[in-house]
């Protein structure tokens, strides 16, 4: 079974296995992982199953796949963004914000909670999972050592907490907005934008000089 390497670079993947990779993010979106098969996939990707086991091995070497070539895209989106010395933490949790709405309008939350869900039964896809949690983790910590050096402080919190924070309750909004439990009392996304005004606040302060 192939899985793409860490960090790979999408634009060498072969024509092919990019095809599939979106052909299976259709049927995983249109039916689940339960009603996935490598013949949907081939069927949406116009090709023969054999692509399939050629590219990928098996149904699941090409969902790690595809979960892996999605992550990579964003995540180097996002690392982009928050390594931005020229952008205050204001900004980049807005600009994050935005981000989340665009991962869920392209499927990549639905994909990866589909994914965590599979992983309980699934030590491999769990593995993969988890390694992805993991490379987030430490981009998020990278961000609350900034805050810390720009505030001087976390208040009760150490940066070691703050992805944990963050991945509660970004996974948290993600999977109750998917179940349709958004609404005007329950602003998932709203509640979650408004967190960076903290930052605001204290933005604002180091301009002042009280902080």
């Amino acid at each position: 079974m192939e899985i793409m390497a860490k960090n790979s670079h999408i634009t060498e993947m072969h024509p092919t296995k990019i095809v599939l990779l979106q052909a299976a993010k259709v049927v995983l979106l249109d039916e689940g992982y339960a009603g996935l098969s490598t013949r949907a996939v081939a069927a949406t990707a116009n090709t023969q199953m054999s692509q399939i086991r050629y590219h990928f091995g098996s149904k699941e070497g090409m969902v790690l796949a595809l979960l892996e070539y999605m992550n990579d895209q964003l995540l180097e989106r996002q690392t982009d963004l928050f390594h931005d010395p020229k952008l205050p933490l204001s900004i980049k949790w807005d600009v994050a914000c935005d981000f989340l709405d665009e991962d869920i309008a392209s499927g990549f939350v639905r994909v990866f909670l589909e994914m965590t869900a599979v992983g309980w039964a699934n030590a491999q896809i769990s593995q993969a999972v988890r390694e992805i949690i993991d490379r987030w983790a430490l981009l998020h910590l990278d961000l609350a050592h900034e805050a810390k050096r720009n505030f001087g402080s976390l208040g009760p919190f150490e940066p070691e907490d703050i992805p944990a924070l963050i991945h509660s309750a970004f996974l948290g909004a993600e999977l109750l907005y998917l179940l349709g439990t958004e609404r005007a009392e329950y602003p998932l996304r709203g509640a979650l934008r408004r967190i960076g005004n903290i930052f605001t606040h204290f933005e604002g302060q180091l301009q002042k000089g009280d902080v």
